[in-house]
């Protein structure tokens, strides 16, 4: 059964920033999480978990990217998520 048209982005630049959000933006948060994961956990063990969870949490975002209806929203989220995690990260150690 195909999908009712009232569901689908009309714009192709709309489903072009969704996209490049999910991929692009998805990467950058998942590489940011994977970064303070380094400061609170052994690195060697994060390194090495990384490539399973690293793949499974950036297609989670990927296809995250498609239920937010705005593209901005989108965008503004990943980006705030990758600024929340970088700034955890550049904290001194307590």
């Amino acid at each position: 059964m195909p999908a009712n048209k009232k569901y689908l982005t009309k714009s192709p630049w709309v489903r072009l920033s969704k996209i490049l959000a999910g991929v692009i933006g998805g990467y950058v948060v998942m590489f940011s999480f994977h970064l303070l994961l380094t400061r609170i956990l052994p690195r060697e063990g994060v390194v090495v978990t990384s490539f399973i969870t690293g793949y499974i949490l950036w297609a989670c975002l990927l296809l995250g990217a498609f239920l937010i209806r705005s593209a901005w929203k989108v965008w503004a989220s990943y980006a705030a998520l990758s600024l929340l995690f970088a700034l955890l990260y550049m904290l001194p150690s307590l």
